[in-house]
């Protein structure tokens, strides 16, 4: 499944790593194509930098939720529009700064369930 700016998004019931899975099959057409242990690594890293960016903008959408008034926080007609670009650039650069702790959590785990499934 296609998310924001796209990022790959599990499915209802499928796992990260079947997501990563899926999408290393597809690859080229080939479905024996593998990545190289530092691309696999690449793509983890990318995907839960993505992970964190989409959770983080979720908590930063909330931090908007009921500001009224002027200026750019204010309740113009292109006001939602705007907060949303906003809130995705501010998710995307702290994910990318190291974040909160989500990514580093969620690219260890990645990482585990691969060496399970190799």
């Amino acid at each position: 499944m296609s998310g924001l700016g796209g990022i790959s998004l599990p499915l209802p019931g499928q796992s990260a790593t079947d997501l990563l899975k899926s999408q290393t099959s597809t690859v080229r057409g080939k479905s024996d194509y593998h990545f190289t242990a530092e691309q696999t690594k690449a793509r983890a890293k990318k995907s839960s930098e993505d992970f964190e960016a989409v959770f983080l903008n979720n908590m930063f959408q909330q931090m908007f939720t009921g500001i009224d008034g002027e200026g750019p926080f204010g309740g113009g007609g292109g006001t939602g529009v705007w907060r949303s670009f906003l809130t995705d650039e501010y998710a995307k650069n702290f994910a990318k700064a190291g974040g909160i702790g989500i990514a580093d959590q969620v690219y260890k785990t990645l990482l585990a369930q691969q060496e399970i499934r190799s």
